[in-house]
């Protein structure tokens, strides 16, 4: 079933279960990243950079040409992925097929984060978040959001704790602002699904994995502990990104090695 719980499976395929549900809406289940989850920055039409940046974790770009990223081999720690080698010297790793399961999964997760139903709170603040507290849960916006103070998420003691929110219009967080986690609250389930474009405002700081369906500004001196997963482009300028602790990625699959499935679908 796919919906409110359930996934629709990644990339690799199978037959999805029917999960249980959850007691409580504070307990739903996160968003399934697949390949996508050994990135700290994914895009489908280039990264820009101006230096310098410090990435921590994966970088790659797909389907467009590894010339498009233009993050140098010192601004990563952590494996740099194009469909070519035209990427940056020497630490490019040219992978066309780890790739296009990547941004499959990207695709899928994209979708199955808007596809979740019965939200928690609608329309909340009319979109304008900053200054609130917010609690573990399903958030839907039928327009844009902005956050122009800084943002509290509360988990409450529950290190679970999962928040998804979707937007149809754009995410905007004005300079200097913070997305700050409190009780126990983890990035790596923090998940904002937005079918616009995404700004994170100078020298602001932003938590969470963003699931856009165009481009990612950051703009300069911000800093983002998550993953930033862009259909189209990421544009980075002078910044900090740093994936979340505690996320398992699976190892890229060998040239005779099929990736495997997901779990929820055994």
């Amino acid at each position: 079933m796919e919906g409110d719980y359930g996934y629709s499976g990644p990339l690799t395929g199978g037959n999805p279960v029917e999960p249980s549900y959850p007691v409580a809406a504070g307990n739903r289940m996160p968003i399934e990243l697949g390949y996508a989850e050994t990135f700290a920055i994914l895009s489908q039409s280039g990264i820009t950079d101006v230096y310098p940046s410090n990435v921590t974790g994966d970088v790659g770009t797909s389907p467009i040409t590894g010339a498009a990223l233009l993050l140098s081999c010192g601004e990563v720690s952590g494996n740099v992925y194009t469909v070519n080698a035209a990427g940056p010297l020497p630490c490019t790793t040219t992978d066309a097929p780890f790739l296009t399961a990547a941004v499959g999964d990207m695709g899928f997760a994209y979708t199955n984060a808007a596809g979740r139903v019965s939200p928690d709170v609608t329309e909340l603040a009319a979109g304008t978040i900053g200054g609130l507290t917010l609690e573990p849960g399903l958030y839907k916006w039928s327009s844009t959001v902005l956050i122009d103070q800084n943002l509290k998420l509360d988990a409450q003691g529950n290190p679970d704790a999962v928040w998804i929110f979707q937007i149809a219009g754009t995410l905007t967080q004005a300079s200097y602002k913070k997305v700050v986690l409190e009780g126990g609250a983890q990035a790596k389930n923090v998940f904002w699904q937005v079918a616009g474009a995404v700004t994170i405002g100078t020298y602001a700081h932003f938590e969470g994995i963003v699931l856009a369906k165009t481009m990612i500004a950051v703009n300069t001196g911000a800093s983002v502990n998550g993953r930033l997963l862009a259909q189209t482009a990421v544009t980075l300028q002078m910044n900090t990104i740093t994936q979340p602790s505690n996320s398992t990625s699976p190892p890229p699959p060998t040239d005779d090695q099929e990736p495997p499935s997901n779990p929820l679908l055994n």
